[in-house]
């Protein structure tokens, strides 16, 4: 069978890549991490549910510092949050001929445009699978329900999920204070974590 490694956060979206991926690729689910925060274990304990192989990456620190300067440069997420998701993606398309994601068609931030697809696509050799890029979040919903336990969480509550988000949180508040981090980051933006499957 062939392989694949997909990016995993333990919310609804990677969760449902994950099921949609299982028929056609062994799966390894990756979650990055920096080492500021040990949030990866929720996706940990995510992935057990699911009963497909996880692993934990640490990405360099410099790459987490350099999309923290990007997100207090330009006052909103969306530019180093990319730059993250794009610096995981290469590290897996170093180690697999398929990489995926939980990225859906009306996500926000972290869509890479077709010329970057391409270009990591050309570059790594690499086949970049986006099993929900044709689904809202509306219609994600309503599939999730039938396979899993939800929760949800708003931005500025005291949930920490295993996305990158999470650790440039930390990295802000750490650098430069608690008003910089909800300047920068939308308070009504929600995140999931499966619970139950």
């Amino acid at each position: 069978m062939l392989k694949l490694q997909l990016l995993f956060s333990g919310g609804k979206d990677s969760c449902l890549a994950a099921i949609m991926l299982q028929k056609f690729f062994e799966i390894e689910l990756l979650t990055y991490n920096f080492a500021v925060l040990s949030n990866w274990k929720k996706a940990e304990t995510v992935a057990n549910m699911l009963k497909i192989r996880f692993r934990v990456v640490k990405l360099d620190k410099e790459i987490l510092g350099i999309a923290a300067e990007q997100l207090k440069k330009d006052g909103f997420p969306s530019n180093g949050i990319k730059y993250i998701h794009k610096k995981a993606l290469e590290h897996a398309a170093r180690k697999s001929d398929f990489i995926s994601d939980g990225v859906r068609r009306d996500d926000r931030i972290p869509i890479l445009s077709l010329s970057e697809i391409r270009q990591l696509e050309d570059k790594f050799q690499v086949h970049y699978i986006q099993p929900l890029m044709g689904y809202s979040s509306k219609t994600i919903n309503l599939l999730t329900k039938k396979f899993f336990v939800v929760e949800e969480h708003r931005s500025d509550s005291d949930f920490i999920g295993s996305e990158y988000e999470f650790e440039l949180k930390e990295l802000i508040k750490n650098k430069y204070g608690i008003d910089q981090v909800i300047k920068i980051f939308p308070q009504k933006h929600t995140h999931s974590i499966v619970k139950n499957i």
